[in-house]
């Protein structure tokens, strides 16, 4: 490896990262935001909304998972390989309510070949853990972003 690899890595993963974000009205909708993006990482924010609430006037699991689901998606894409979730669990911890700020930190755990292994914590704007989700990526064929040859 040159000395630049490491820097070209975050270059390459901030290009995926706003390339994909740019293209996902889902994540977008919910008001997400990408508020970090590094090889094999990404956090990402939703403040929950009224809308967001189910019966119990907490929020939806639904929403807790889809914030978890899209850092899991922009940290196994930080490389810039397209990859794809192959599966997941969750688990939830604490309900999150209305006006908390849900932060999702997405942390590659493994990554070998075309298959990794993902675990991303979200947490609310006091640290409390509200739910823990490991997600399994699979690497299919193309690039997130088109990238100029040096």
């Amino acid at each position: 490896m040159h000395s630049n690899s490491r820097f070209e890595a975050q270059q390459l993963a901030e290009l995926a990262g706003k390339t994909m974000f740019d293209r996902d009205p889902a994540s977008q909708a919910l008001g997400m935001l990408l508020a970090e993006i590094r090889p094999g990482y990404a956090r990402m924010t939703m403040a929950v909304r009224a809308d967001m609430l189910n019966g119990h006037q907490t929020c939806h699991g639904g929403y807790i998972f889809m914030l978890a689901d899209s850092a899991f998606a922009f940290a196994c894409n930080s490389h810039n390989h397209n990859t794809v979730g192959a599966g997941c669990t969750i688990d939830y911890l604490a309900p999150g309510r209305e006006g908390d700020l849900l932060t999702a930190e997405a942390t590659e755990q493994a990554l070998a070949g075309k298959t990794g292994v993902y675990d991303i914590k979200v947490l609310n704007q006091d640290g409390r853990t509200i739910a823990l989700f490991r997600g399994k990526s699979h690497r299919v064929a193309g690039m997130v972003a088109e990238v100029a040859a040096a």
